[in-house]
């Protein structure tokens, strides 16, 4: 398989050429909805034959759950970078501090919106239910590791980062289950409510989570 340019074709690595594909099966996934997640509609988008998205994904439903998990962890990184990263100097306040004030505008729905999809489909279908679940895993971890920090350099107080973690991730979880139906009439309302319910959790004083 080739990529035609205006110059000589150029063979894609087979590395390349599977990114590619998952790449694309992501943006459709979060545009569309992991059900138009198919060999024609990726192929299409790429402009390729389905053949190519058969030779790298001969089951349809690794490259559902290739694009869920994709989409979530550039999420994942974008609002929780991994510890090493450019994690907002190290300070675990500011991170989640970061995190609250882009959880609760709307940059994010689309991205709520394949969560609430992924977990509806996951029902019937194991491959993605075992993606969802572990990267419901790999969230809560990940603000697990940031409370445990903050614990450490005295910044927060919780005798058990993983609880709190797990009860944070449900409040964001449960308020954007409205995204596809009420948010419009819900979502005031409820913009501060994870906010809140963090501090509590790390007896932080009321508004130490909201950005300056």
């Amino acid at each position: 398989m080739t990529s035609r340019g205006p110059g000589k074709q150029v063979r894609k690595s087979a590395a390349e050429r599977r990114r590619e594909i998952v790449a694309a099966a992501a943006a459709v996934g979060l545009q569309e909805g992991l059900e138009c997640v198919t060999r024609q509609r990726i192929a299409d988008a790429l402009g390729v034959q389905p053949g190519l998205i058969h030779h790298y994904f001969p089951v349809v439903e690794e490259l559902v759950a290739e694009a869920f998990t994709s989409a979530t962890m550039a999420e994942l990184d974008g609002l929780l970078p991994e510890a090493g990263t450019d994690r907002d100097s190290g300070c675990p306040l500011r991170t989640l501090q970061r995190f609250f004030t882009l959880t609760s505008g709307t940059e994010f729905d689309n991205i709520s919106k394949l969560w609430l999809n992924a977990r509806n489909l996951s029902r019937h279908r194991p491959v993605l239910h075992d993606r969802v679940v572990n990267q419901e895993l790999r969230w809560c971890g990940r603000i697990e590791e940031i409370i445990t920090q903050g614990v450490r350099e005295q910044a927060f107080q919780c005798s058990d980062p993983w609880a709190a973690a797990v009860r944070i991730l449900a409040v964001v979880d449960g308020i954007s289950a409205y995204i596809n139906t009420s948010a419009d009439h819900r979502m005031a309302p409820l913009t501060d409510l994870a906010r809140t319910i963090a501090e509590a959790e790390l007896q932080l004083p009321s508004g130490t989570l909201r950005s300056s």
